[in-house]
Parts: C-alpha cells; structure tokens; sequence
C-alpha cells in the first residue's frame, strides 16, 4: 500500500548501503528457489517503559504474485524471532486503516491497536515531514 509510487532513483541509488550503514536497522527476506519475495525492513528501538529494546517493523512486502501463500506470516515470525534473539520486549508496526488484508495478517500473529490508559485512548503514529 505505502505511498502507491516506486522509490526516487536517488533514494533507489542510496538505500542498501544507507540501512546496512544504519544502527539496529535489519532485513528479513523470503525466498520462492532463487527469487526474492517478500521483505521486512526493521529497526531497533527503546522502550522506556520496559528498559528494553523494542523492534519496528517499517516495511513488510510480498510480492504480489506469491500473496495469500504464507510468505508474510513466515517473515512475521522471523522478525519475532530476531527480535526475542536481541532481547525485545515487543515488536511494534503501523498498518493504513484501509489494508485489510495486512490487518488480518497482523491480527492473526497477535498485534492489535493499544492503550496506555484506555481511557485516554489508542496510540496514534503522527508524522511531521522534514
């Protein structure tokens, strides 16, 4: 879903050897034989409240052919299992309201929208563009 266009050639021309340069950044990526199929890009992160590391998954994408096969829910475990292995007290994503499917997915492995104090209401990812 993301922003619906490809990346910009210079950001295409950057990007693996600005997330392998990135600290706490890692990639999960699926395999059908030789060809990729899915990915998970994912960052470490802090929890203040835990006094642990968290784990972000900011990209989860599975080719369009290979959808509906398992591929997300196998790079989803994958992640969890990274992130247990880097001592994460959980694993956080942000899903657009409209990608059902993604949501059924994310549902399935367990994630579901959170509170602090539920009388505050849900959490909300907010962005500012710099």
């Amino acid at each position: 879903m993301g922003g619906g266009e490809g990346l910009a050639p210079a950001v295409h021309d950057r990007l693996a050897i600005a997330l392998d340069a990135f600290p706490g950044a890692f990639s999960v990526l699926a395999f059908a034989g030789a060809e990729p199929v899915g990915l998970a890009n994912c960052f470490t992160g802090f929890s203040t409240f835990a006094a642990r590391p968290l784990v972000n998954i900011h990209d989860l994408v599975v080719l369009s052919g290979h959808r509906g096969k398992g591929i997300g829910r196998a790079l989803m475990h994958a992640v969890e299992a990274e992130a247990r292995t880097r001592g994460a007290c959980k694993v956080t994503l942000e899903v657009l309201s409209g990608n059902a499917p993604a949501k059924a997915l994310y549902t399935a492995q367990g994630f579901a929208t959170y509170a602090l104090d539920p009388d505050a209401g849900t959490a909300q990812f907010w962005e500012k563009k710099l």
